[in-house]
């Protein structure tokens, strides 16, 4: 199964080029059982990602764009009454997916942003007092634009939290640039990838990464990170119990891709920008980015 994952990688980088690690990193999101925030401008291949993932990993696929007038009822779907049958029927809305790409997810309001919490935290949602669960495995990829732009809500704490990692595509090196200009249409190339997982393999991978195993010392290099962002005066907001649990999964997650059964420092290094960056509400900045300086303030040996 290890190998599935290097080769899921390896095709989802024919369609989105030059991004192997962010690749990397949308896949550790999946395989820990998390949800993905991707923020980046229009057009930087933010749904390419999603929709090659999908096709890859073999999930059930949805995509909503989001809009300023939506409404919950829009996601999560809508009982109608059936005059025939004098009873009101159920009709799924898009949430009902294994992988739901909520697109450009700050452009609808907070009420909307809201209705997918529940879904989010607990892989099911409750409409007209009935709770429906969601397929298994379930996972969210939003995308959201710069707050510069125009139109956009900022997602509230609460709303962040709930993503895993966060994660930003960027321009591509010049290289990938010109390999895309020869390219052919990238939708026709997401068609031709191959399916190289079920859900029930990525199920029983989630198993097996459980049982990675993290010395005293790790854990111990891990804490002494969670501890810094809570006291450190530059940082408003530490990472929350929660957030931490997170970072250690994800970082679980890395360890396997790279093959190994347990873990060492460098697999937290890997993942700590993106589960904390976006959780974490850095006071003032230095030259350095906050994450780089957090994780030079702390020693691997205590």
């Amino acid at each position: 199964m290890r190998d599935n994952v290097s080769q899921v990688v390896a095709e989802v980088g024919k369609v989105l080029l030059g991004k192997e690690r962010e690749v990397q990193l949308a896949l550790t999101c999946l395989l820990a059982n998390g949800h993905l925030l991707i923020e980046d401008l229009p057009g930087m291949g933010k749904t390419t990602l999603a929709h090659a993932l999908a096709k890859v990993v073999g999930l059930n696929y949805q995509r909503v764009q989001f809009t300023s007038d939506m409404l919950p009822a829009d996601i999560l779907g809508v009982s109608i009454f059936d005059q025939a049958a004098s009873e009101f029927s159920f009709h799924p809305g898009p949430i009902f997916s294994q992988l739901l790409l909520a697109d450009e997810i700050n452009r609808t309001t907070p009420k909307t942003q809201s209705a997918l919490l529940e879904a989010m935290e607990e892989r099911q949602v409750t409409i007209d007092g009935d709770t429906r669960p969601l397929p298994q495995p379930f996972f969210v990829i939003a995308t959201q634009n710069p707050q510069s732009q125009m139109g956009t809500f900022p997602l509230p704490e609460s709303q962040l939290d709930r993503f895993l990692m966060c994660i930003s595509l960027g321009y591509p090196d010049p290289e990938a640039e010109m390999a895309l200009f020869k390219g052919g249409d990238s939708r026709r190339l997401i068609d031709q990838l191959p399916t190289l997982m079920t859900p029930a393999t990525l199920l029983s991978i989630r198993q097996d990464i459980e049982k990675i195993s993290a010395s005293d010392s790790v854990l111990s290099y891990l804490q002494r990170l969670v501890h810094l962002t809570r006291h450190d005066s530059q940082y408003t907001h530490g990472l929350s119990p929660r957030g931490a649990l997170g970072l250690l999964h994800c970082a679980k997650a890395w360890a396997y891709m790279q093959n190994r059964d347990y873990l060492i420092p460098e697999d937290i290094q890997a993942v700590v920008p993106s589960v904390v960056t976006h959780r974490v509400m850095a006071d003032s900045f230095s030259e350095q980015a906050p994450m780089e300086k957090l994780l030079q303030s702390v020693d691997i040996l205590p």
